[in-house]
């Protein structure tokens, strides 16, 4: 399965943005989903993810209350709503995909990654 990043850009303090991962190649409906993001010179650390179903969904203590993760299934997106952006936002944003069921927060059980897409907050 492919994955397309999408929805990134240069936002105010305060402002929201709404970032798709288009998948192509097969369909997302049995995999479970997650945003890493990765600011320069740092690790790339989760941000928020879904269980394939839908019905669970974990998000790092950072990004909590402010960022909301969800899927269509029809559409074979899934997306990350991010309301009230912060400078500490800024980062390039990436979709993953695990087949394997549970929301892992290290990149490293991730096998999918689309590309990234940058998202910069000015203050």
């Amino acid at each position: 399965v492919q994955l397309q990043a999408f929805g990134g850009g240069l936002v105010q303090a305060g402002g929201s943005l709404t970032l798709s991962c288009a998948a192509s190649g097969g369909t997302l409906s049995s995999y479970t989903m997650a945003w890493f993001r990765q600011a320069p010179g740092k690790e790339r650390d989760f941000v928020a993810g879904i269980s394939w179903s839908g019905r669970n969904t974990d998000y790092s203590d950072s990004v909590k209350g402010r960022f909301t993760i969800s899927r269509d299934s029809a559409k074979n997106t899934v997306y990350l709503q991010m309301n009230n952006l912060q400078p500490e936002d800024t980062a390039d944003y990436y979709c993953a995909a695990n087949p394997a069921g549970l929301i892992w927060k290290s990149f490293r059980s991730y096998d999918y990654w689309g590309q990234g897409t940058l998202v910069t907050v000015s203050s």
